[in-house]
């Protein structure tokens, strides 16, 4: 046992020593942070206000510029002194739109399209003054009437409190997501690269001379899964840090345990792909058949990685959300993102965890039974079903 166990330190400890001296995973540490550093400003650029509208206003329009800044922030109110000076600055693209005609009858001209948000407050705007107009008609105040209609709301009594902390907790569930898919399927498609690369250069048949088939299997797996786990503490570093100077996420406890499940989730996640690479590896000889082999590994991860972003954004507590987070497969990226977001119970966790490490053993299991059959073949590329009927 414990001579097995030294085989696969041993080829750990030479994957992780050859792969963290690479000038390949510098630039790949790089590209990684620059990706992340570009999701975390989309993500900090999606959470603020929309970008300002610049209208002009022209004629008796001018008289809604202080309703219209009242009940739009996001307008910058622009006066010319004609109708056609406003058309000329639409066409140009100085203003956005121009707004003319009286305060019942509005007209806007706009290059294409106008803002909804725009047209929502102008409508609201001629909608006033008509309501306006037939209140004088029927001798009532308006002043009153307003008053009345603006006390008159709907009272909203919520089970939970709101969390002010929501915003937050979905940028580093989705940032999470992003880097957990990002890492096991860089690492995980390297194991696969250096399987292949070690049959067709024949290096495997000395290997195996020394040690088992599963033995360097696992140890190579355990090595690249190290040198993710490397990459992937400094890209976590750099995305708490980002996203706490650009207020999408807050570094607090709540952060350092996301970080802390993100770990766990990628051992489990990295080790059960892993697996499926290497395997998938051991059954070709060539690189350039390697992407055919692990495109069915590439889509389960690309499924997983798609619904965290879609699922937890939209309904992270929802039933949909809650099941398919179970599935082993998908648990790696989705589960985590569901404990960043606090829509998970303690129970949910555990039976993801039972799942997947049940999984895990099944997929190592079969993993190195086709790794064993596989990878001293040469030549064509074998069948899946053999090789682990062999």
């Amino acid at each position: 046992m414990n001579r097995s166990l030294r085989a696969v330190r041993l080829v750990a400890k030479r994957e992780l020593n050859t792969r963290l001296r690479t000038r390949s995973f510098l630039i790949s540490t790089a590209v990684m942070l620059v990706l992340l550093l570009g999701y975390v400003t989309l993500q900090g650029f999606l959470a603020n206000a929309r970008d300002t509208t610049r209208v002009a206003l022209s004629g008796q329009a001018q008289g809604i510029a202080t309703q219209l800044a009242n009940l739009d922030p996001a307008v910058e109110l622009v006066r010319v002194p004609s109708e056609s000076d406003g058309v000329t600055q639409v066409r140009s693209g100085d203003v956005d739109a121009l707004v003319s005609g009286s305060a019942s009858r509005l007209h806007v001209t706009v290059e294409s399209i106008l803002d909804p948000d725009l047209r929502q407050a102008l409508d609201r705007i001629a909608q006033s003054q008509v309501l306006d107009a037939k209140l004088y008609a029927l001798n009532q105040d308006p002043v009153a009437v307003h008053q009345a209609v603006s006390a008159a709301h709907a009272v909203v009594q919520p089970l939970v409190p709101p969390d002010p902390e929501a915003g937050s907790k979905l940028a580093a569930g989705l940032i999470v997501a992003l880097l957990l898919y990002l890492s096991i399927t860089t690492y995980g498609l390297l194991v696969a690269q250096g399987v292949v690369e070690e049959k067709s250069s024949r290096v495997v048949e000395l290997l195996l001379a020394t040690v088992r088939p599963t033995q360097l299997l696992l140890g190579k797996v355990i090595g690249l899964g190290l040198v993710g786990l490397t990459q992937l503490a400094i890209l976590a570093a750099v995305g708490l840090v980002a996203g706490g100077l650009s207020g999408v996420i807050s570094i607090s406890g709540l952060a350092l345990g996301t970080l802390m499940w993100g770990i766990v989730w990628y051992l489990l996640g990295f080790l059960l792909y892993a697996m499926l690479y290497g395997a998938a590896g051991a059954l070709v000889s060539r690189q350039k058949d390697t992407q055919s082999v692990v495109a069915p590994v590439n889509v389960a991860l690309v499924i997983g990685f798609v619904s965290a972003v879609s699922l937890v954004a939209r309904a992270p507590n929802g039933a949909a959300t809650r099941i398919v987070s179970l599935i082993p497969p998908l648990s790696p990226i989705l589960m985590p993102a569901r404990i960043a977001v606090g829509a998970v119970r303690t129970w949910e966790i555990a039976l993801s965890l039972v799942l997947t490490g049940a999984t895990i053993a099944v997929v190592t299991w079969a993993g190195a039974r086709v790794y064993r059959n596989g990878v001293l073949r040469g030549g064509t590329r074998a069948r899946l079903g053999e090789a682990l009927r062999r």
